[in-house]
């Protein structure tokens, strides 16, 4: 009995765990990692709310810190605004279209320089590109025009549209309407 003890004090005994601080060597302690991580997230956090205090910002810093904060969304708001005026009134998108296409191409290198180096990484091809596209889709919109007045020509809401009219087989079919295996199968197990 005094070997056994004698062993598991050298392993266990005093203030030491020989077992453990070996098993440390490979193996991290998790509960030691943890306190370090958790010591470095509260770091990071104290880091990142140092750089968004409000460090006596006048109203000048606040209007052009929201004015930075517009482009973006406008454009894009702006964009999908264009895609709904276009599905809304093409005729009206195609007036305000032609109007983009007499743009001097000069100015459109302005424009593509200033979003350029807004954006950054924005090329002047990029913008050549598009006005390109802007044309090619300008030179669509008089069949586009045609296509939705053929749609509407098509659209009926008066009643009696779908009559077969003098079509006897299809008057026929009409009034009789095709087998459904399952429903039939249906209706017979509710009867029973």
């Amino acid at each position: 009995m005094g070997l056994i003890s004698d062993v598991l004090a050298f392993l266990f005994g005093g203030s030491r765990n020989a077992l453990r601080e070996t098993a440390e060597i490979f193996r991290e302690n998790a509960e030691n990692g943890a306190e370090r991580g958790l010591v470095l997230r509260q770091q990071a956090m104290v880091q990142f709310g140092d750089e968004f205090k409000a460090l006596h910002k006048g109203a000048f810093d606040r209007v052009m810190d929201g004015l930075n904060r517009l482009p973006r969304p406008a454009m894009a708001l702006g964009t999908l605004g264009l895609f709904v005026a276009a599905m809304v009134d093409p005729v009206w998108f195609a007036a305000r279209m032609q109007g983009i296409a007499l743009v001097p191409e000069p100015l459109w290198w302005l424009l593509g320089v200033i979003v350029s180096f807004y954006f950054g990484a924005r090329h002047q091809a990029k913008v050549q590109d598009l006005q390109r596209e802007i044309t090619a889709t300008m030179s669509r919109t008089p069949q586009v025009v045609e296509n939705l007045q053929t749609l509407k020509a098509l659209r009926s809401d008066v009643v009696g549209v779908a009559d077969p009219g003098t079509n006897a087989v299809l008057a026929e079919k009409a009034g009789h309407p095709d087998a459904n295996p399952a429903l039939e199968d249906w209706r017979r197990k509710r009867v029973a």
